[in-house]
């Protein structure tokens, strides 16, 4: 697909539509059939509209319309095309125009089809005019237009589900910066910007040839036929090349609303002076609102220069010059095997600079100057994530990782250590195995080569190799357990080393999306994170770490003197509710209360189970996180009570369902991960009775779910269960087996 491509179904389109006109016998003098939109830039996609308008003379009679409205139409619709149209007067266009910006966009890109060829020309005159006239005016509302498009579809060149025409860098983007050129307000960097949009386009026409639909979004499992009618060697280089695209124009496009904005707010007159240099560190100025080299920079001599310009545009939340960017790329004195000192720090200022980052990220990306600061950046390059949790891109997840960890600074004695953990986190990905494996060395050759000593570069190794430790262990693990708190405790060896692993763990998840870092999933990374912080101090003390003892929760007369009875309690939290359940202690109590609550649809994160006594009778206590804040305990004690005498069906009510193309699910059993229990991982598709089903499937084997840990993952449930013998402790390896066995078999349909 190519420009000639297109520019040929634009013209078999023209014919179709004047052949339409002068068959309704359309009037020469008075009224124009004009196309606007794509179609006025002479650029249909295979499967695009036709988008045109039937204008007229304000003066123009209906008698004389009508019949060519009549006839005009039919022939369009009957070749098959999709045509989107409208009727209007030359004032109505001025005036649509005028109040509403798409409608003016499109506009822009009136072009004559038929009819007369003087009305078409006066008015695309007008409408310019009137564009140029009103732009100052108009342009900040444009801005608001296209910020609200990017937050709701994301960006072209990091989102998992890109948009070419919607999102930020794409096709849309692309049209308004055409129309920026047209107020002369500003200039653009067309070059990049017109070659960005050519190739977007291809891809658009490419896609809609493979899909047979108009639609612009690229699913998943596109990328890999795509790439074959591109003539890519595979899905990922497809996605590199279009993200490649998208990103380029989002930095074009920065760069001009910048300029935007720096007119909006001057001098509405000509010939006012631009301001001159502004020193602002050594070699570097601002000049026109940008970040420069001033006259005494002398790039080959000064190798942290551009580290320098980076820091100051950064931390300044400026644009950093792409041509001043770029000369540093070509002229600059290389970092050296081991970086200065001085560079060091300013890559640490860069990093801990937070918002400012990200443009001047970007602009070291397109003019090639990265590459002289990280070459390992290319692993990750445009790297898309396997995880549906993630909204970016590997490259751009990074970088809005070292935005969050900005903000985290002052909670950690390294912030240093901190900022480069952030930015070499993820730097394994793009490789074949673990990407926390693989990435250690390459983050410690990386920070030896920037010139932190041994023992910062066996700190930022360990953060990186354990990055995911604490968010894994705390959502699928016991907090409470002796064993997992040590297991934490071995891989992190000093309080300095847990507290930097904190604020990167919530740095990633914050960086990941806003649901991967929920008040719930703080509590537990912090709950896991004291009780290893105490082990660490009782270690280095030489004394056992102080048990947790289960919590005492006080039992209601009634439930004391009939212990088939419950007692609910709800206790709101900040992201849902504690519900704490109370009845006499029985194997299958903690089933009962997870078909109560699945029941009530309730979405369970975790749960805990102990017994404790009350005037020498047994007790059962279970602690339950849900996401639901509203649950009434009057309401969830019914349901037990009737299910306990059954008179609740449960069967169909809380039947597993399965959908087409739901994975099989998978149980194991990990015997190493607690001395006291024997631990089972379930993952399967997230449904809201996979908890009361396994619960139920190990009561009627007698055996007792001492805790169970929720986990959700995109759309599979990761869920742990820690299970005891009623009488005993860990479970034996055939009774092991046999409770995996059964949970497998409810969980399949068996």
């Amino acid at each position: 697909m190519t420009a000639a491509d297109r520019a040929a179904r634009s013209e078999a389109a023209d014919r179709l539509c004047a052949a339409a006109y002068d068959e309704a016998q359309g009037p020469a003098t008075g009224v124009a059939l004009v196309a606007v939109g794509g179609y006025g830039r002479g650029e249909l996609a295979p499967c695009s509209d036709l988008d045109v308008v039937l204008v007229h003379d304000d003066d123009v009679d209906d008698s004389v319309l009508a019949p060519v409205l009549e006839r005009l139409w039919y022939p369009l619709w009957d070749s098959g095309s999709r045509v989107d149209h409208a009727v209007r007067s030359a004032a109505e266009m001025t005036d649509t125009a005028a109040e509403d910006l798409k409608v003016m966009l499109g506009h822009l890109d009136l072009r004559h089809l038929a009819g007369d060829p003087h009305l078409t020309l006066r008015l695309r005159s007008q409408q310019l005019g009137q564009w140029r006239r009103d732009a100052r005016r108009r342009l900040p509302a444009l801005r608001d237009l296209v910020r609200s498009r990017h937050h709701v579809t994301g960006e072209l060149a990091h989102a998992s589900v890109p948009d070419l025409k919607e999102s930020q860098g794409g096709l849309r983007d692309a049209t308004v910066l055409r129309a920026l050129v047209a107020t002369w307000l500003v200039d653009v960097p067309q070059g990049a910007a017109e070659s960005a949009r050519l190739d977007l386009l291809d891809v658009r026409d490419a896609l809609h040839e493979l899909t047979g639909r108009p639609g612009d979004r690229i699913a998943p499992e596109t990328w890999e036929p795509l790439a074959e009618r591109l003539g890519l060697a595979d899905g990922l280089a497809a996605q590199r090349h279009v993200r490649t695209l998208g990103r380029r124009l989002t930095h074009v496009s920065r760069l001009t609303w910048r300029r935007v904005d720096a007119v909006l707010a001057g001098p509405a007159v000509r010939g006012v002076r631009r301001p001159g240099l502004v020193r602002l560190a050594p070699g570097v100025a601002l000049a026109g609102g940008e970040v420069v080299l001033d006259r005494s920079a002398r790039p080959a001599a000064d190798p942290a220069l551009l580290l320098r310009a980076c820091a100051e545009a950064a931390e300044r939340e400026l644009p950093l010059a792409p041509a001043t960017a770029a000369r540093l790329a070509r002229e600059g004195a290389p970092l050296g095997e081991r970086w200065p000192d001085e560079a060091r720090r300013l890559l640490v200022r860069l990093l801990a600079a937070g918002p400012g980052l990200l443009p001047v990220w970007e602009t070291l990306e397109e003019t090639g100057a990265l590459d002289a600061v990280l070459p390992e950046w290319e692993r990750i390059r445009l790297f898309p994530h396997a995880s549906p949790v993630h909204r970016f891109t590997v490259d751009r997840h990074v970088v809005e990782t070292c935005v969050a960890a900005a903000g985290l600074i002052r909670t950690v004695a390294r912030p240093d250590v901190l900022a480069v953990a952030a930015l070499l986190h993820d730097i394994g990905k793009g490789g074949y195995g673990d990407h926390s494996v693989e990435g250690e060395p390459i983050a410690r050759a990386a920070a030896t080569r920037m010139g932190f000593d041994a023992d910062e570069v066996d700190l930022i190794g360990t953060l990186v190799r354990h990055h995911l430790l604490l968010a894994e262990t705390a959502t699928s693990r016991d907090p409470d357990d002796p064993v997992t708190v040590a297991a934490v405790a071995d891989a992190v060896r000093t309080p300095d080393a847990l507290s930097l692993l904190v604020a990167l763990t919530e740095a990633d998840a914050r960086a990941a999306s806003p649901k991967a870092w929920s008040t719930w999933r703080a509590g537990l990374v912090r709950r896991l994170a004291d009780r290893v912080l105490a082990a660490l101090v009782a270690r280095a003390a030489g004394v056992s770490a102080p048990r947790v003892a289960d919590e005492e929760v006080p039992v209601p007369d009634a439930v004391r003197a009939d212990p088939r009875r419950a007692s609910f309690t709800v206790t709101p939290t900040p992201d849902g509710a504690r519900v704490t359940a109370v009845s006499g202690d029985r194997v299958g109590l903690l089933a009962d209360v997870s078909a109560v609550l699945a029941l009530q649809r309730a979405s369970v994160r975790a749960a805990r189970a102990w017994s404790q006594e009350s005037a020498g009778v047994p007790l059962g206590v279970s602690a339950w996180d849900v996401a639901d804040p509203d649950l009434d305990p009057a309401v969830l004690r019914q349901r037990f009570e009737a299910l306990v005498d059954g008179r609740v069906e449960t069967g169909r009510r809380l039947a597993l369902t399965s959908a087409p193309g739901d994975l099989p699910p998978s149980v194991e059993v990990h015997h190493e991960a607690s001395r006291t229990a024997t631990v089972l991982e379930v993952r399967a598709t997230d449904r809201p009775t996979v908890v009361h089903h396994v619960c139920a499937a190990l009561a009627r084997l007698d055996i007792v779910v001492r805790s169970a840990h929720v986990d959700t993952l995109g759309p599979q449930a990761v869920d742990v269960f820690y299970l005891q013998e009623a009488s005993a402790g860990a479970l034996p390896d055939e009774r092991a087996a046999e409770a995996a066995h059964a949970v497998r078999a409810v969980l399949t349909g068996g």
